[in-house]
């Protein structure tokens, strides 16, 4: 068989395995989300942390629990890494520095994991098993608490109520997360995934020397970095690690983790709203955009040319050889289009068109399907965008579910498109602009101008993967990439839950015969073709200097 009709083949079981969840798991989300019962370990955590589960909140009081929760979290994370050196089960390692304490702390709490060390190497168990990996679940729960209170903006009026933060973030971890992550952690076992608390020992001979390496509750935390669309790996290779990914199948079994809650939550979207038609809209958007750029990937890299790529069969360089070309293309496509950062092989040895694939999918605003929660939102922040382009070609107030885009919609929907490129792009110009972060780059030219703005883009997009020629571990990078992850996270999340009040407090539009049909295959298109432009618009400049120069010469 070859290796272009093995990752066919490999596409269609996702595409198959997807499909089948889809329902049962986006119809169980909305049970969870519209549920008004509390189950006793969650009556438990409530009253740990002096909640009321049934007081409805505004979407102020939405935002403050949000950011509060997020803070304590920063800190806890912070002073976990500072204390690491007297924790027992440290395997011996120092205390985190602090420049790097901060931004893990603030990679971690904001779903992106960007990773600026070896963890193999930097942290023991304490840190790993009971601060990053609780992270991965409550940062998620998190993003899909923020999608829910969108989603109830639509649904509900009039009134600005939009639900309890406290209920959906418990509900979220409780009953979606952690069930999920059982099972899932338990088929990782089966494939060879380790999982146990084992010190530093050695694992036998390498060039003449004893090689050594420490375990680790590696499957546990595997499976919510996928699900979660956190990225953070265990081991510094992530997951070309064969600690951590050691089979084909577990290859594609974690690449289903990766997108199975958010292009589910479209249903769930369908679902709370009252109409299965709009969320399948929005599920069939997100599709094209993913399956696009997964052919344009697989297109490149299998299409090298010279004798090298010949013989490999495509651009092997930088990908594992159990995994081949077309599971590495179909991973990378879902690590970049989500916010999950996860990697099983090396960005930054793709080709260079690529390599430019890979940071248009996080630049897209990470929609198709995106990450746990913030996928949804963000494209339903597109989706409002499209309605009001719609709505200037006809000269009509443009609607979108019953509920009228007027100028405070639009300046919210507005805000939240340009925050995240102007971090990015301030960020990445102030350090070509200054002489000290440049050093750190491993090649010059395009390729390395990539390497500093994909940092930046997958920091402000809460992605968290690199390309891996950068030496991150610096005040510089430490500290911006940091600032640019916690501002790329929850200043978005400001404008989500504003407009989501907004939204709530209006009264239903009756639809008229002049009333744009947003559950057709019309503006699904137009949807996507909004999406394109405003991205191209506003990144290409950028990706004129970097991918494109680099792929046009090779």
């Amino acid at each position: 068989m070859s290796p272009q009709i093995a990752g066919v083949l490999q596409l269609l079981a996702l595409i198959a395995a997807l499909a089948l969840a889809h329902r049962p798991l986006g119809d169980h989300m909305a049970r969870v989300y519209s549920s008004e019962k509390h189950y006793a370990p969650e009556k438990w955590i409530y009253r740990a942390i002096g909640a009321n589960p049934s007081v409805e909140m505004r979407w102020p009081a939405y935002l403050r629990a949000v950011l509060a929760f997020s803070a304590v979290g920063v800190l806890f994370l912070y002073l976990l890494q500072r204390l690491q050196g007297v924790l027992p089960g440290s395997l011996g390692f120092a205390s985190i520095d602090p420049d790097q304490a901060f931004n893990t702390a603030a990679s971690f709490v904001a779903n992106t994991n960007w990773q600026s060390y070896y963890g193999e190497q930097a942290m023991g168990h304490v840190v790993q098993t009971g601060g990053l990996a609780v992270q991965n679940f409550v940062s998620a729960a998190v993003g899909m608490a923020v999608a829910v209170a969108l989603v109830r903006g639509f649904a509900r009026s009039p009134t600005g109520e939009l639900g309890n933060f406290w209920a959906d973030l418990v509900r979220g971890t409780v009953r979606i997360l952690l069930p999920i992550s059982v099972v899932g952690a338990i088929v990782l076992v089966a494939c060879g995934v380790i999982q146990n608390f084992a010190g530093i020992h050695d694992v036998g001979q390498f060039m003449g020397g004893t090689q050594q390496w420490n375990g680790g509750a590696v499957a546990s935390q595997e499976v919510i970095k996928e699900l979660g669309t956190n990225g953070g790996g265990y081991f510094n290779a992530n997951s070309a690690h064969p600690f951590e990914n050691p089979t084909p199948f577990s290859n594609l079994f974690e690449i289903f983790l990766i997108l199975l809650i958010p292009f589910s939550l479209t249903r769930t979207f369908g679902r709370m709203v009252g109409s299965l038609r709009q969320g399948y809209a929005i599920l069939a958007t997100m599709a094209v955009i993913w399956l696009g750029f997964t052919a344009l990937m697989m297109w490149t890299e299998f299409a090298g040319h010279g004798p090298a790529f010949e013989v490999a069969g495509g651009a092997m360089e930088g990908k594992e050889t159990r995994f081949g070309i077309g599971g590495s293309s179909i991973f990378a496509v879902a690590t970049t289009l989500t916010s999950t950062g996860a990697v099983n092989s090396f960005h930054s040895s793709y080709t260079g068109f690529g390599g430019g694939i890979t940071m248009l999918g996080m630049q897209l605003g990470e929609i198709a399907p995106g990450g746990v929660g913030s996928g949804l939102y963000g494209m339903l922040i597109m989706a409002i965008i499209a309605v009001f382009i719609a709505g200037l070609m006809v000269g009509r107030t443009p609607e979108y579910l019953g509920k009228k885009i007027g100028t405070r919609e639009i300046k919210l929907a507005a805000c939240y498109i340009l925050i995240t490129p102007a971090l990015v792009l301030c960020f990445t110009a102030a350090a070509m602009a200054l002489p000290t972060p440049a050093n750190s780059m491993t090649n010059a030219g395009a390729h390395g101008f990539s390497e500093i703005l994909y940092a930046y883009t997958s920091g402000a997009n809460n992605n968290g993967s690199a390309f891996a020629g950068l030496n991150a571990d610096t005040q510089w990078f430490n500290s911006t990439i940091g600032i640019a992850m916690l501002l790329g996270r929850f200043l978005p999340m400001v404008f989500v839950l504003a407009l989501a009040g907004s939204l709530a407090g209006q009264r239903p539009v009756p639809e008229t015969a002049g009333t744009l049909r947003t559950d057709k295959p019309l503006y699904a298109g137009l949807l996507v073709g909004t999406i394109v432009i405003i991205t191209g618009l506003t990144y290409f400049p950028a990706l004129a200097l970097g991918p494109l120069a680099e792929g046009l010469v090779s």
